[in-house]
């Protein structure tokens, strides 16, 4: 009997830096795995999980005409096949729905990944009030999963420099 290894889970959004999902295809060629590319969007809801870990979701807006959907953003898939054009992994999409944290969480416990990965905080104004609001993915998925959450350093700086969100 063929074991498989258990996938690796990536946190992917539109614009993210290219060496999230480049880190992210070592990890899984370093484990033989399968690379999950996890899109969520928070401005909807989660309807139905999909055997596979994606879901079906609705708009939260109420007004909303939009049908429910499990759609992968096509520009999003297109960057991520370009980043891995040549890389020997396989790896899919998955569409997700609601609070990031726990949408990525509970499709790393659907599909039994090996680890999460997402990105670091980016140094932007715009960014640092979503965090404020909504606190940091990656400091949530680490206090509240069972399996390892790597993050990967976006604009690292070095030790002694003021962060950018902690300047006075």
């Amino acid at each position: 009997m063929v074991r498989v290894p258990p996938p690796v889970v990536v946190g992917v959004t539109s614009g993210q830096p290219d060496a999230v999902v480049l880190a992210a295809s070592e990890f899984a060629a370093m484990f033989g795995a399968e690379l999950i590319c996890a899109s969520v969007d928070p401005s909807r809801y989660t309807l139905e999980e999909l055997p596979d870990g994606s879901t079906t979701s609705a708009s939260f807006d109420p007004d909303s005409l939009e049908q429910p959907t499990t759609v992968f953003d096509e520009g999003l898939r297109a960057q991520i096949e370009r980043v891995l054009a040549g890389r020997k992994v396989t790896w899919s999409t998955r569409a997700l729905a609601g609070d990031p944290a726990r949408a990525l969480g509970q499709l790393a416990g659907t599909v039994r990944a090996v680890m999460i990965i997402v990105g670091s905080r980016e140094p932007t104004i715009r960014h640092n009030l979503r965090t404020f609001f909504t606190g940091s993915v990656a400091v949530r998925l680490a206090h509240g999963q069972q399996r390892p959450v790597v993050i990967i350093p976006l604009n690292p700086v070095p030790f002694g420099t003021e962060l950018p969100w902690e300047e006075p």
